[in-house]
């Protein structure tokens, strides 16, 4: 019974998120640096503006929800 709520993990359709957050991030990078190390710094910056939209996004939802 306590492996339930880990199967629930592998399934969830938000791991997607992860590697297309990263890739759009170091694309987007790509495009604006050539060196390698100002690309990583700048798809390090992107990452984290997209996962905090998500998240504002995702707090906006779920407190609609709520009062629903």
């Amino acid at each position: 019974m306590d492996s339930l709520p880990l199967i629930g993990l592998a399934y969830n359709d938000m791991w997607y998120a992860i590697p297309l957050i990263i890739v759009v991030s170091l694309v987007y990078a790509a495009t604006r640096h050539e060196q390698p190390r100002a690309i990583l710094h700048h798809a390090t910056r992107i990452a984290i503006w997209i996962v905090g939209f998500m998240a504002v996004v995702f707090a906006v939802l779920l407190a609609i929800a709520w009062w629903l």
